[in-house]
């Protein structure tokens, strides 16, 4: 028999993945940085790039040229020497190009073709620049003299742009910088609604005392947010104050009367079957106005660990003798959860009256109540099942409203419509849910998911 709570029939289920306010102002911020970091980095590559084509041409072609200007004016023998000393002091070597070498052209990028366009422009139609030539890698340029090609080759390190890696410690120490400020302005906007959200979640809860803000932050706005929230809060708890010491009094004041009446009642009413009924009653009404004060009750708890199974029996003992009832138990003896004992057993003997009126069978008479649990991860479910005629799928939402009582109920309106609505507060005060569902094979269950307590 499954425990889980059901979903409620007519609706579909809608998984949304869900982002804290935090890491939504955190990556909006981050998103706008980055991207004008990279925004940036765009603009100055594109501002540095015409000025450093022109400038690595102008220095190679001055380079060609001197080399070119050296070797005419120099006679055969001093040109050997001068071509070694070139090669050994300035690293630049020069050499006869002939019609079978292999080469690579230079580099395929913008950059790289803009520097092959301005090095024809200032050296003639029959430059050719290249990465390597014969499989020898270096800055080569084909230049001639008095008819003759050569090759030039330059170590091409000493005008390559930035290294890439210096670009790469730029962009990700501002990445980093920009990183680190969104995630703290994120946490200075989100900071104060985390504390107001806790502090509704602790009204909610009905602890006003633990739920002041501060009152003296430096941000105007959000001091007067807090302001406002403390004198709303203190409002609330001096109503539930009220709200108490008034229902209080009603009590003391209606169940007085009541007790006079029905004294009264015995002594002076002759006919049996009238005082029978009179007393039914005023035992209703005394009834009901219990009702009143344990839906009026506060809802802090104070939650121990509890065995479940004790608590179902010591409820169960006061109606096992019921002639209208019969129960069917599978839960284990140790079943612990956090729970408040008297509470929970007020929440049992609901469930149980609630059943006993509405879940009888209309063959028999007979009210069969199925209960059971078990320990599932960190909760115990129970389910408290009856095998009534249920109730219709749009009375179902309604029957933990107060004062809310379904069709079945209003032909015997002997109740005040608090019993399940005692109940699912009671359940929510204890940190656990409920819910209610028809079964497939009739009759209403009551699906309860209470705290487990952790292992001694």
């Amino acid at each position: 028999m499954p425990l889980e709570p059901p979903a409620p029939r007519g609706l579909k289920a809608i998984t949304r993945l869900g982002l804290s306010l935090f890491w939504r102002t955190f990556f909006l911020l981050a998103l706008l940085l980055i991207g004008s970091v990279l925004a940036w980095l765009q603009s100055l590559r594109a501002l540095e790039f015409e000025p450093r084509a022109i400038q690595t041409a102008q220095q190679i072609a001055s380079l060609v040229n001197l080399s070119r200007a050296a070797l005419i004016h120099s006679d055969a023998i001093n040109r050997v020497s001068l071509i070694k000393t070139m090669t050994e002091e300035e690293g630049v070597r020069i050499v006869p190009r002939e019609p079978g070498d292999l080469y690579e052209p230079f580099d395929t990028d913008a950059l790289g073709q803009r520097i092959s366009l301005e090095l024809t422009a200032r050296l003639g139609p029959g430059t050719v620049v290249a990465n390597s030539v014969n499989h020898t890698e270096g800055l080569w340029v084909g230049f001639t003299i008095d008819g003759d090609n050569y090759w030039m080759r330059t170590d091409r390190a000493r005008f390559n742009r930035a290294a890439g890696s210096t670009w790469m410690i730029w962009l990700t120490t501002a990445a980093a910088l920009s990183l680190a400020g969104a995630a703290l302005i994120a946490r200075l906007i989100n900071q104060p609604l985390k504390q107001l959200s806790f502090a509704a979640g602790r009204v909610r809860d009905g602890d006003f005392h633990a739920s002041s803000l501060d009152e003296t932050v430096a941000t105007s706005e959000i001091r007067d947010v807090n302001i406002g929230f403390n004198r709303m809060t203190q409002k609330l708890a001096k109503i539930e104050q009220d709200r108490a010491i008034m229902l209080a009094g009603i009590s003391h004041d209606l169940r007085t009367p009541l007790a006079r009446l029905r004294l009264e009642t015995e002594l002076s009413v002759s006919d049996i079957e009238a005082r029978a009924n009179m007393a039914a009653d005023i035992a209703q009404l005394d009834a009901i106005i219990g009702k009143f004060l344990d839906y009026a009750r506060p809802g802090n708890v104070n939650l121990t660990s509890v065995p479940l199974r004790e608590v179902i029996e010591a409820c169960l003992f006061s109606v096992r003798n019921r002639t209208d009832m019969r129960f069917n138990l599978d839960l284990s003896d140790d079943l612990i959860v956090l729970a408040d004992e008297v509470e929970l057993g007020r929440v049992i003997t609901n469930l149980l009256e609630n059943a006993r009126r509405y879940g009888k069978s209309l063959d028999t008479g007979v009210a069969v109540v199925d209960i059971a649990a078990k320990a599932r991860d960190k909760w115990v479910m129970l389910r408290v099942r009856d095998h009534g005629m249920g109730v219709s799928t749009e009375q179902l939402a309604n029957l933990t409203k107060p004062f809310y009582r379904g069709e079945a109920a209003r032909t015997a309106a002997n109740g005040a419509g608090l019993g399940l609505a005692i109940v699912e507060k009671t359940i929510s005060s204890m940190g656990g849910t409920f819910v209610l569902s028809n079964t497939t094979s009739g009759g209403l269950a009551a699906n309860i998911k209470l705290q487990r307590a952790p292992a001694a």
